[in-house]
């Protein structure tokens, strides 16, 4: 009984960590989005309001 409870167990773990792998789509575009100085997410095209961080 122990013996399943344990390999039952890994089989959960082992599926949440392909999950946890997977990349979801847009992530790439999402982080281009961030000023390189401050860390900030820019909104629309304007420079950040720290100042730089233009592209």
């Amino acid at each position: 009984m122990i013996l399943k409870v344990t390999v039952l167990f890994l089989a959960f773990m082992a599926v949440l960590a392909m999950f946890g792998k997977l990349r979801l789509p847009g992530q790439d575009r999402l982080a281009a989005r961030r000023c390189k100085r401050c860390g900030r997410y820019r909104i629309g095209k304007g420079p950040c309001p720290c100042g730089e961080g233009k592209g």
